[in-house]
Formats: C-alpha cells, structure tokens, sequence
C-alpha cells in the first residue's frame, strides 16, 4: 500500500486509514461523518484525492491523439478549460473516467482514478499512433480538494486569491511562491477547486487549510456525496463491460467526431435499446442500500445495486443500481418504472425511481 504525502497528517487528526486503490486513505476523522458532511453542505471542507494519477500528452499532435483516445470533442476545449471525458475500449467499454486539463493545443494532463493509473497508462501508450509524448507525472504530483459553499472565501481569505473562474476550468497561480494548478472542479456537487502541485506545496497548503480551521474530511463523506449527485465510482457503477449508454453517460459522447476508439460500438448501442440501464433510488423505508443488493420488481430479479449510502439530508437510504432495460418502461403503457424493492439481508423493501440529482440544493454552480 502506497502512503500519500499527506499520511501523517491524516493519523495526526484522528483519522481512520483504510486501503483503498492501493493507497492508504483516510475513511473518516474523529469529528464523524456527519459533521464531514455538515461541513462540505453548509461550509467547507478539505479533502486529500492524491491517489489520483496524472498523464501528461505533449507534442504537436496532441488534440488529435486525445480526439481519437477519448469520447467527448476536445476540439471544444480553450487553453484552461478542463473537460469530463471518457477512455473506452475497442468495444466500446469504459476503461476509465477522467477529466483532462488543456494547458495549451500541445499540452493537456489526464487525470485519471487511482486505480487505473498503470492500466491506463499502458493502454494510452498502446494506442499511440501519433506524435506525441505520454509521461506519467502521478510520483510528482500532490493533489486536494477544497469544496463547499464557503471554498472560494477561503481562498481568499487565506490565500488571497480572487477565484471567479467558471466551473470546470481552471487557473495558474503561485502559493508560496510555487506554481500551482487550481481547477474549479470536484465530487462533491458544492462550490469547490481542486489544487495540483508539488507534493511540499499541497502539504504547506493542507497545513495552513486546516490551522485555518478548515475540517479534513474523508472518503466515506466523498461517497454519499457523489451518490447524492448520481457521480459514477469507476469499479462499481462503470467498468470495462459497461458502455457509456448503459451508465447514462451519453452526453459524454460526441458522435460528430470523426472517429474514436469505441465509436461504433457506442453508436450502435446508442440507436438500439441497451441491455441495460444505470437507474437512481431512493429507500421508502428504514434501510441502507449496498453494492451488490439484488434489485426486484413484480418478485422477479432484475438488477442489482452497484453504491449505496445514508443521505444526511434525505434522512433516507439512496442508491445507484443497474436494470434490466426490458423493465424500465411497462410494454403495454410505456410508462416508466417507479417503484422497486431493494433485498436487504433476505427481507424485501420497497423504493421508489427517481431521476437525478438527489438533491438539488447545492452550490455547484455559484
């Protein structure tokens, strides 16, 4: 197991360390989840996510390279914009989901989940027919998460720095007199950025976060919070067998481009029925969905559950599960399926069908 940077001041703060990715990470802190999640919804809160990897592609074809590799048109993107994309197979399978940083027409970072860095890596080498460099940076690099309503005040505050860049792009700026990345992005669904940089700048930066009076928070915060905004956790709610139309993530795919790996694939699943769909819900009685429940409707199995979690704000069980796509909409009234039951250690509990978000009061967008 890997330690981050950040390690001994996870164990300072009374945090509980848990392998996850093949990193040590801090599950939760002394303070609890609750007052994690308190703090992130209402406030502010600071997250340590340097398990994330980082791929550097560099080189006069790299627009190219990164139209052919991913699903989404990177064409779309300007120098400092970011951009949620997709890695998919020959098949059209999701190998990874990603966000990826234009640093100029011959510079992007991929920043890729924990445990894909080496799968991933070997994959964009395989497939580099162009000329460009793939350097995996992810040794070097430190990376957190500040999110919350209150995360661009204390940017300023602490750090003086004015952030009014939008959402889902990002700046170059100096803390400490050290260059770093600061992109307006997150998991959370909240008003937040995501600071890259050298690993003794993130930990100065962490640091003064926290003598600040900014709460650390852990992964299992992190969790209900992205199941709250349906946020898909690669290993659970997608992977190699599933496609970006079975996960609802077709609006990551831009099917104008010429061509991409998985294309085909993805398009024909597109324009036919999909064997399956990612569906969201909601507990209509005192229970906590988890991976791998089985999923039932009119007592015949139809999905299964793939996250899982107690929303605080609900006060109720919520999950993310897969269906069979035969069951979504009744054959006779094309009515879309509403309700469900969850089993929940042998015994049966009814649900009800919802679209996404869970909530909707969220500062994402401020």
């Amino acid at each position: 197991m890997i330690k981050t940077k950040l390690y001994d001041e996870h164990v300072k703060y009374g945090a509980k360390m848990i392998p996850f990715a093949g990193y040590y990470m801090p599950a939760n802190y002394s303070e609890g989840i609750i007052s994690e999640y308190k703090n992130i919804r209402e406030n502010v809160g600071v997250f340590d996510v340097s398990h994330m990897g980082q791929i550097e592609i560099s080189g006069q074809d790299a627009v190219n390279y990164l139209q052919y590799l991913t699903t989404n048109n990177i064409n779309k993107m300007k120098d400092g914009s970011a951009q949620y994309n997709l890695i998919c197979n020959h098949n059209g399978g999701i190998i990874d989901d990603v966000i990826i940083y234009r640093l100029n027409s011959e510079k992007f970072i991929i920043i890729v989940n924990a445990s894909n860095i080496e799968k991933d890596y070997k994959w964009l080498i395989k497939e580099n027919k162009f000329n460009v460099a793939v350097n995996n940076l992810s040794d070097q690099f430190s990376l957190i998460a500040i999110q919350g309503p209150n995360s661009r005040k204390v940017m300023k505050d602490i750090f003086d720095l004015k952030l009014e860049n939008k959402f889902y792009t990002f700046l170059n700026k100096k803390i400490y007199n050290n260059d770093v990345l600061i992109s307006r992005t997150g998991y959370t669904g909240e008003l937040g950025y995501e600071i890259l940089a050298d690993h003794n700048t993130i930990l100065k930066i962490w640091k003064k976060l926290i003598s600040s009076g900014v709460n650390p928070c852990g992964l299992a915060v992190r969790d209900t919070l992205r199941i709250e905004m349906k946020y898909c956790l690669y290993g659970n709610d997608i992977n190699e067998d599933i496609n970006p139309v079975e996960a609802g993530l077709s609006w990551v795919v831009d099917f104008s481009k010429n061509n991409f790996i998985g294309k085909e694939k993805i398009l024909n699943n597109f324009k036919n029925k999909p064997n399956k769909n990612l569906i969201c819900f909601k507990m209509l009685e005192k229970s906590i969905p988890r991976k791998d429940y089985k999923i039932y409707f009119d007592n015949k199995k139809i999905g299964i559950v793939t996250s899982g979690t107690f929303s605080t704000t609900l006060n109720i069980g919520i999950g993310i599960g897969y269906i069979d796509s035969h069951y979504l909409y009744n054959s006779k009234t094309n009515e879309k399926l509403k309700k469900c039951l969850i089993e929940i250690r042998n015994k049966m509990f009814k649900a009800e069908i919802i679209n996404p978000p869970f909530i909707n009061n969220f500062s994402l967008h401020d």
